[in-house]
């Protein structure tokens, strides 16, 4: 079983994953990432519904989560999860040295599918609350940077 009480372990794996491509772009590039869209209400849900998920893919909070909806819920979560972070990964490399908004809005609609779909799957309320916020305000940003240029 993936989840124990209070930690999906599959869920922090997947979020291992997707973090260490942007881990290697923080590294390599060492002017880092301008963000050039000053809109302060959107930048700050977008934080705080970023660290929700990445925290919530993994921390169950019982009176939160009701567990998986469906009777093969798990696999379905396993399943679509890999795929998503598979996607994740393979779009960091393919548009490694790219700068556009096919890029932007890849890389940020993957890891939002991501969240979304393991909220769902897993009946994590919390997590879907998050992803919920997090979704517009992360492509938003993404795209609004990506046309900023």
């Amino acid at each position: 079983m993936t989840m124990n009480k209070y930690l999906n372990y599959w869920g922090l794996i997947f979020t291992i994953v997707i973090l260490i491509p942007n881990i290697v772009f923080a590294i390599t590039c060492k002017d880092g990432f301008e963000n050039r869209y000053k809109n302060k209400l959107v930048g700050f849900l977008e934080q705080i519904a970023r660290f929700g998920c990445f925290v919530n893919m993994f921390l169950i909070i019982p009176f939160m989560s009701k567990g998986y909806w469906f009777k093969q819920g798990e696999t379905i979560y396993l399943v679509l999860g890999v795929i998503l972070v598979i996607l994740y990964c393979l779009g960091w490399i393919i548009f490694w040295k790219e700068d556009s908004i096919r890029k932007s809005l890849y890389l940020s609609i993957i890891p939002t599918l991501l969240f979304i779909e393991s909220g769902i799957t897993s009946g994590n309320i919390l997590l879907l609350i998050f992803a919920v916020i997090f979704a517009p305000c992360h492509i938003l940003i993404s795209y609004m940077n990506a046309i900023l240029i």
